[in-house]
């Protein structure tokens, strides 16, 4: 049995782990000229773990150094709005572990066999019946996987019909800071802005900001360092250390729900199924889910009642993380003054199990 994977990103390359673990041949087109990932750092959480186990995968990051979850929300002034039991969350639910996005992608590349790997290759259309045409020519397979994010080309050709991705209105930076002290991983929020600190194992800080902003609009580091110079410590010296050529921007999408995840011979996963906000940090995980489910559904019971499996166990999941991850970063960038008060005086009087309330669902996961 053949499967072509379209997108050599971390949902691609978990997927031809996956297909290679249960002895497909496996094809990954890849429209960059070699397999890397261009980013930051990434938290890969609990469930996120389990799916690399799933594919013989989590012990070997784990390895590499455990992480603590969010230890909660702080104010611009440094009052905490949210506090996380930290000891308790890994208790219940598991490891935490930081990496750098290429990191993730060099361990998953390692597990493909090297002539699976084909880079340079653009795909122009996918059709149901398993056919690929691209750059390279015309390829078939029994199996045809979109793993081409937010963008997917696997998508457009098979639901042209539905609307494409909708910019939610913040962009987003990230960077990598030099080592330094900081208290574990902290997201403070602004009026429409936000920052994040997350110590990796190296230590080295991988730091994200959002801010509401127009589509398209760019903002370098000396901007960002007068705009947060007046928030609590360690953010302006975090902001000071960085270099200009870490910092990436990308602007902010999410995906209109589709109705089904298959067509024919095609599954769609990864944000070209489902493409949502990072404000629960679910994107990757979600996207390994999906490889390991994908893969032992199809595997299992045939490629026909594994799509329709996969499409009944994985869109359901998904679309409640879009939605939950739309709501848990609205507050965030509200702009009003009296609306940012009240949130911040409210929010330290509510239970630690108000927010777990949107944790759970994606930390239980297991396959």
């Amino acid at each position: 049995m053949k499967v072509i994977i379209v997108g050599g990103g971390i949902g691609g390359l978990a997927t031809a782990v996956a297909f290679h673990r249960r002895g497909w041949q496996v094809v990954v087109l890849e429209r960059a000229a070699e397999f890397t990932e261009v980013g930051a750092g990434l938290t890969i959480q609990p469930n996120g773990l389990r799916a690399l186990d799933a594919i013989g995968l989590g012990e070997r990051l784990r390895a590499g150094g455990l992480a603590d979850p969010l230890a909660g929300i702080r104010s611009r002034r440094g009052d905490w709005l949210v506090r996380n039991d930290v000891g308790s969350l890994k208790r219940r639910f598991g490891s935490w572990v930081t990496v750098h996005r290429a990191a993730l992608v060099d361990l998953l590349r390692a597990v493909v066999p090297p002539d699976a790997l084909r880079s340079g290759i653009e795909v122009q259309h996918v059709q149901r019946d398993g056919t690929v045409r691209h750059s390279g020519g015309t390829s078939t397979a029994d199996l045809v996987v979109g793993a081409d994010g937010v963008h997917s080309v696997t998508r457009r050709s098979l639901w042209s019909h539905l609307p494409g991705p909708r910019y939610v209105g913040y962009t987003t930076w990230r960077l990598i800071a030099p080592p330094q002290r900081v208290e574990g991983s902290v997201e403070t929020w602004g009026r429409g802005e936000r920052f994040g600190h997350v110590p990796m194992p190296d230590g080295r800080i991988y730091c994200y900001v959002m801010a509401n902003a127009p589509a398209g609009s760019r903002v370098g580091l000396d901007e960002l360092r007068e705009r947060f110079a007046r928030w609590h410590h360690p953010i302006p010296a975090l902001l000071g250390s960085a270099q200009e050529e870490a910092v990436l921007q990308h602007d902010t999408h999410e995906l209109p729900m589709l109705p089904t995840y298959v067509s024919g011979k095609v599954a769609v996963l990864g944000d070209a199924a489902h493409a949502m906000t990072p404000n629960l940090g679910q994107g990757a995980c979600q996207a390994l889910e999906d490889a390991v489910t994908l893969a032992h559904a199809v595997d299992t019971l045939g490629v026909r009642a594994g799509l329709e499996a996969y499409d009944r166990t994985r869109r359901p999941r998904t679309q409640l993380i879009v939605r939950r991850s739309r709501q848990a970063g609205a507050a965030a960038h509200w702009t009003s003054t009296p609306l940012t008060v009240l949130r911040d005086a409210v929010l330290p009087l509510l239970p630690t199990r108000f927010f777990a309330r949107s944790l759970i669902p994606a930390y239980t996961w297991t396959i």
